[in-house]
């Protein structure tokens, strides 16, 4: 499978660049990421979250890359969801932001059923791509991930099934956070 997604971000190229390829920084906007951790200046260990509470992990190596440019990756080793990438950072027309662009291609484990399940929970990698740029932009704009009062918890929503009608919080919830 094959992604493609683009968002225009209102920082300089040297600082989105230099977020981005703080890899550890990846989960705080990529829904699905649980951690990365840099195992050497090129390497990298992932554990993403799949569908029905399982996880997944793989190592990854940088194979290609420019400065405040592009960083381009591949998945090494026995990985879990073998995968390939590209994220390229371009100064964008007004001469104050940056364009990010990402490709990623991988294959879903489970082929074509894997895929299906994945769309039946939600979980469509085309709109998450999306989604995830999304949050990044947010992040590198204000600072954090804007939440709305329904999901002030973000991921830690996910473990929240099954889901129930719109509802305000409650004073504890308010309190002990998406736990209670």
């Amino acid at each position: 499978m094959e992604l493609t997604a683009t968002t225009t971000i209102r920082k300089p190229v040297p600082e989105v660049y230099a977020f981005w390829r703080d890899f550890e920084n990846l989960p705080t906007f990529m829904a699905h990421l649980d951690e990365v951790r840099a195992t050497g200046d090129r390497t990298s260990h992932w554990v993403a979250g799949a569908p029905f509470g399982k996880d997944v992990e793989w190592d990854a190596e940088i194979v290609d890359e420019a400065l405040s440019e592009k960083i381009v990756w591949r998945s090494i080793g026995n990985a879990d969801v073998p995968n390939t990438g590209t994220v390229r950072f371009m100064p964008a027309p007004d001469g104050v932001s940056t364009e990010v662009q990402v490709v990623l291609v991988y294959d879903i484990p489970g082929g074509t059923v894997g895929k299906a399940i994945a769309k039946y929970f939600g979980e469509e990698p085309h709109q998450q791509l999306d989604d995830d740029l999304r949050r990044l932009k947010q992040v590198l704009e204000t600072g954090e991930v804007v939440r709305s009062d329904g999901a002030p918890w973000g991921k830690r929503a996910r473990k929240e099934f099954p889901q129930r009608p719109a509802q305000p919080l409650s004073d504890s919830e308010l309190v002990n956070g998406a736990d209670e």
